[in-house]
């Protein structure tokens, strides 16, 4: 009997088990595959030059930031239309000195505990109401010459809310290929793939730009450790859609050892667990009372295991169903393997379909065991500012 009873156990946890990854490999197909198709961007153009605040948080980023800064300058927009502004938390004196000397506006801040939102806020609670949009970007990042125009562009055609195409600086190490090639996944189902089926792309966290009042008014509401998140839930909660500017490129530091790899997906992970488990009822309500799809479809994403996880787990079950289960069973599981496998590969860009990808594939179980690792850390993330520190400022391949 007691037999029998975990056997019954067993198939009901691993057709739970099942479901769940079937409902997340279906839903990153279904993108993944809208992704394929070309996204027509709206024809509207208000004809307005905005003046805007290109604000670039930095915590300790004496390594690259003066790099990046004097790059932040060379664009193709009007020089008297936008304003770059480094906020500095916690740089050494001789950086300081060496930022004042560009025709930037620095901005000094300390905190107890740092945070991207903590840094934002004060500079904009200082700033003159004299923009009109702000473009965000992180302390690695660096804008091709056309990206505020492609910005200004974006927002002339009705949108408050714009993420850019944010693509690799570097590929110097396996990580930095596989890290590169999972935000070209996700630049495909979660930006273009979610725009082609009339959704809201995700944000990112830089290579963003917004109306400046109102972006202003969101971020005084926030005061955490994944900022970009929370935003992007208020902001679809108030049915506000968010474009994704394809063409408009800004280029970031990829990740090159696996110590950074694990502190980055603890963090990611942390946040995930935080706003899926605070906005699911409001979100429930939401689509049922105001047919407020948008908003559900970014909370549920927060229940979407990480591919890396979906992948790993997909291999692990359908070799142990070989021995375990019944045929059936284990061609559900192969299948399903397969189907994710298929969704991701046609999510990778041509480029990235190289000996470079393929050599950093093999790191791919190395990368599942220090996901596996993260997920012991992600409370002492929620209580924590997770640094990631950029050393690289340029690399051949940038085209500016």
């Amino acid at each position: 009997m007691a037999k029998d009873y975990l056997h019954f156990t067993f198939q009901v946890l691993e057709g739970m088990l099942f479901l769940y990854f079937l409902i997340s490999a279906l839903y990153f197909s279904i993108f993944s595959i809208s992704g394929l198709f070309r996204y027509k961007a709206p024809n509207k153009n208000d004809g307005r030059s905005r003046r805007f605040a290109v604000l670039i948080p930095g915590y300790k980023e004496d390594a690259v930031i003066i790099d990046v800064a004097k790059k932040a300058l060379d664009q193709d927009y009007p020089a008297d239309l936008f304003e770059v502004i480094i906020i500095a938390d916690s740089f050494q004196q001789n950086t300081i000195d060496e930022l004042r000397k560009l025709p930037i506006r620095v901005v000094e801040v300390v905190f107890e505990k740092s945070s991207k939102s903590r840094a934002l806020n004060k500079t904009m609670a200082i700033l003159p109401d004299i923009y009109d949009a702000a473009i965000i970007l992180d302390a690695d990042n660096i804008m091709a010459r056309d990206f505020i125009t492609k910005m200004n562009m974006a927002l002339s055609s009705g949108f408050v809310a714009v993420q850019g195409h944010r693509k690799a600086k570097n590929r110097n190490t396996s990580f930095a290929v596989l890290d590169s090639v999972s935000e070209e996944i996700n630049n495909h189902i979660f930006r273009k793939g979610h725009r082609i089926l009339g959704l809201s792309s995700a944000l990112i966290g830089s290579g963003m730009a917004f109306d400046y009042k109102m972006f202003k008014e969101y971020m005084a509401t926030i005061d955490s450790f994944g900022e970009d998140k929370e935003l992007e839930i208020k902001l679809l909660r108030d049915k506000k859609r968010i474009e994704y500017c394809e063409q408009a490129y800004v280029y970031d530091e990829k990740v090159q050892k696996s110590q950074v790899f694990m502190v980055q997906r603890t963090r990611w992970l942390a946040n995930q667990f935080i706003y899926g488990k605070q906005y699911f009822l409001s979100s429930l309500i939401e689509l049922f009372v105001k047919k407020n799809f948008d908003y559900f479809d970014k909370v549920f994403q927060q229940f979407l295991p990480p591919r890396i996880f979906l992948m790993g787990f997909l291999v692990i079950i359908s070799l142990l169903s070989i021995f375990l289960n019944p045929l059936i069973i284990t061609i559900s599981w192969v299948a399903l393997t397969i189907l994710c496998a298929i969704t991701l590969l046609i999510s990778i860009p041509r480029p990235y379909l190289n000996m470079d990808t393929l050599k950093a594939v093999l790191f791919l179980p190395q990368g599942f065991l220090y996901m596996l690792g993260s997920l012991f850390r992600i409370f002492k993330a929620k209580r924590s500012f997770g640094h990631t520190a950029h050393t690289v400022q340029n690399e051949p391949h940038i085209k500016q």
